[in-house]
């Protein structure tokens, strides 16, 4: 016997601490009011992409929802080897970001290299967020991070924060720096997570294309260097 709680019983827990019916919980999470009875008593349980989905949609960690749910994955023995000459590009006012090892699909950490050209917020434009969580490390120059529920920071090279992706957030060169270079890894259950980054980062004035999650999974687009 095992005194983990089930999944069904997490969720009736966590509805009965928001007051909400089934109904409630369903119009929230996308998933139907039947299918949530039934995981509730025990008689379903959910997929990861599900698992995900409420993730999401209720603002929670996914980590709180395995329960019974988990087992042990299979070793996929994936790897990619991330090099900026097969990197995608995408190019925007305040950034250049330099996608890696957009080959493999499904990935939970999206590695991206990025030219910080932004001195300041009045440039960058409003806080960005999106779902999960990142690390960013300061390669070249120096940068100040601003986020919606702290005061800025500044980074040196060498140097590097780690944020809950959902908080507002802007990265910009510090003043006395033209340009830095960065490596940031976002990661979340959620499997459009690339496709969410693209979107945000597509410029304003549409000149740069926003590649579809499909694309980018599918095939590596090479990029030329800067010029010098």
């Amino acid at each position: 016997m095992t005194d983990r709680p089930t999944l069904g019983r997490i969720l009736k827990e966590l509805r009965s601490h928001r007051n909400w019916t089934l109904r409630e919980m369903s119009e929230r999470s996308g998933i139907p009011v039947s299918t949530l009875s039934k995981v509730e008593n025990d008689r379903l349980t959910l997929t990861y992409d599900k698992l995900a989905q409420l993730s999401q949609k209720l603002h929670i960690p996914i980590s709180e929802l395995f329960a019974e749910t988990e087992s042990p994955e299979a070793v996929t023995a994936r790897r990619s080897i991330g090099r900026v000459d097969d990197a995608v590009r995408v190019t925007t006012p305040n950034y250049d970001y330099y996608y890696l090892c957009t080959e493999l699909r499904r990935k939970r950490m999206i590695p991206v290299l990025t030219r910080i050209r932004a001195k300041s917020l009045d440039e960058f434009g409003d806080l960005v967020s999106h779902s999960g969580e990142e690390y960013i490390h300061v390669l070249e120059g120096e940068i100040v991070v601003h986020t919606e529920f702290y005061d800025p920071v500044t980074l040196k090279a060498g140097e590097a924060i780690y944020i809950d992706s959902m908080m507002g957030h802007a990265y910009v060169a510090a003043e006395e720096c033209d340009e830095a270079l960065v490596l940031g890894v976002c990661s979340s259950p959620d499997e459009a997570l690339m496709n969410s980054l693209m979107h945000i980062h597509e410029p304003a004035n549409g000149e740069t294309p926003r590649l579809g999650a499909e694309e980018l999974g599918m095939r590596v687009r090479t990029l030329r260097r800067p010029a010098a």
